[in-house]
């Protein structure tokens, strides 16, 4: 297989990565010539791109021999048994690691610039090279991601030899290769220009991924719902045209930072979302009202007419506290029809009993997602699902208690429902 050019290259390993688009990935490109095809594929897979700066620690005069790598953030590999055969004392690993941060710091900030490092942690990664000759450096850049946190490490490279492909396949979780020749001797053989990547173009590249995939235009508005004006923040839909309101039971919804962090993990998979508050503050300050299910499914209804209007498209709930009854009750009245009604709900937390005879109207696809030391609102949430008549799956967020503050458990209740949401209403294609 012959390639244009780079940029032909990374167009071509897109197509073969597309499935992967709906898991959210982030896309690293290794500088220099790798970063060109990054591009093109974080482009069509609507994703994040960023480089992985990665620096080989080689044995000291045998500097081709590598006994380790490091990336950025302080990860270390180290090759105990290489170390062991090359004799190498811990004075020349400290020498040459040291060494090596510096020019791997240098290289960051050039290549970066003030952005910060994209996070990997509980990310599925893909890796992208122009090729691999030898495979050390792809070998090195799969361990250090899944050292920085990542996943699920995908290394997709245009050519490689076929034996070091075998050798990659062990190391990463997934290769894409799109050609393995037997003949292999070097990897610009395989493409008619295969010119060197200046420093300036991956900084170029960067810049240019980075202004797009920004966060999208976000506007505050005011929800008319209930004969009142509710204060709420909107996105607007990416590629999947489809969006989500947030429901809480209290007047200050749009501003929870549980609720801004799970709206930001549905906005990088191209959902839309509505924050807004379901109480005025007079309501809030009386008190009672939160638990006025009836009167908050109503705004909430009103509030997804509000949201037809402006923005026509499949629509979703993610309630939270007496917010997910609120949300199943409106699902109950306004039926799951794709184009009018509520196309799925996830609840956090929620109290889906206090729906009361409504849950056995739900047709609305349903995730329930409950802390297992929550055990008391696990209990009711067990109650409530037997009584749904609908798809519906109730997930227990290991160690996490009611407001999901442990590490990591509100982190997992985003990417769960981002799943669920991508499934139901962006048929998977977000």
């Amino acid at each position: 297989m012959l390639f244009t050019d780079r940029a032909d290259a990374g167009r071509r390993l897109a197509e073969a990565l597309r499935p992967l688009a709906q898991s959210d990935p982030v896309v690293l490109g290794l500088p220099r010539g790798g970063v060109p095809v990054a591009f093109h594929v974080a482009r069509e897979l609507d994703a994040p791109l960023d480089v992985i700066v990665v620096r080989k620690l080689g044995v000291p005069r045998q500097p081709e021999l590598g006994f380790g790598a490091i990336g950025e953030g302080g990860v270390r590999i180290i090759s105990d048994d290489i170390v062991r055969r090359a004799g190498v004392p811990e004075s020349d690993i400290a020498s040459v690691q040291q060494a090596e941060e510096t020019e791997l710091l240098r290289r960051a900030q050039a290549f970066r610039g003030d952005r910060p490092r994209i996070p990997l942690e509980g990310r599925t990664v893909v890796l992208v090279d122009d090729g691999v000759a030898t495979g050390a450096t792809a070998l090195a850049a799969c361990a250090v991601a899944r050292a920085q946190g990542a996943a699920h490490v995908v290394l997709a490279v245009p050519v490689a030899p076929p034996a070091a492909a075998a050798r990659l396949r062990e190391e990463a979780d997934e290769l894409v290769c799109l050609s393995a020749p037997a003949g292999f001797s070097a990897v610009g053989e395989w493409y008619r220009d295969f010119d060197q990547t200046p420093d300036e173009e991956v900084v170029t590249l960067l810049a240019r991924a980075a202004r797009r995939a920004g966060p999208r235009l976000t506007s505050d508005v005011l929800v008319e719902a209930g004969g009142v004006e509710l204060p709420g923040t909107l996105t607007p839909a990416g590629g999947s045209g489809a969006l989500v309101v947030f429901a809480h039971g209290s007047g200050s919804s749009r501003h929870s930072p549980r609720n801004r962090s799970v709206a930001a993990t549905l906005n990088r998979a191209g959902l839309g979302t509505l924050l807004f508050d379901l109480l005025t503050a007079d309501e809030e300050a009386e008190g009672g009202h939160v638990f006025d299910v009836s009167a908050l499914a109503g705004r909430l209804a009103d509030a997804a007419a509000w949201v037809r209007g402006r923005a026509p498209g499949p629509l979703g709930v993610f309630g939270a506290s007496t917010g997910a009854a609120a949300a199943l009750q409106a699902a109950a009245v306004v039926g799951a029809d794709r184009d009018t009604g509520i196309g799925a709900v996830v609840s956090r937390g929620g109290r889906p009993d206090l729906a009361g005879a409504r849950l056995g109207e739900v047709r609305s696809p349903t995730l329930l997602l409950v802390g297992s030391r929550d055990t008391r609102v696990l209990e009711l949430n067990r109650r409530a699902q037997a009584e749904l008549r609908c798809e519906s799956r109730l997930d227990v967020i290991p160690g996490a208690t009611h407001l999901f503050e442990e590490p990591g458990t509100l982190d997992e209740v985003a990417e769960r429902a981002r799943a669920w949401f991508v499934a139901h209403l962006a048929g998977g294609a977000a």
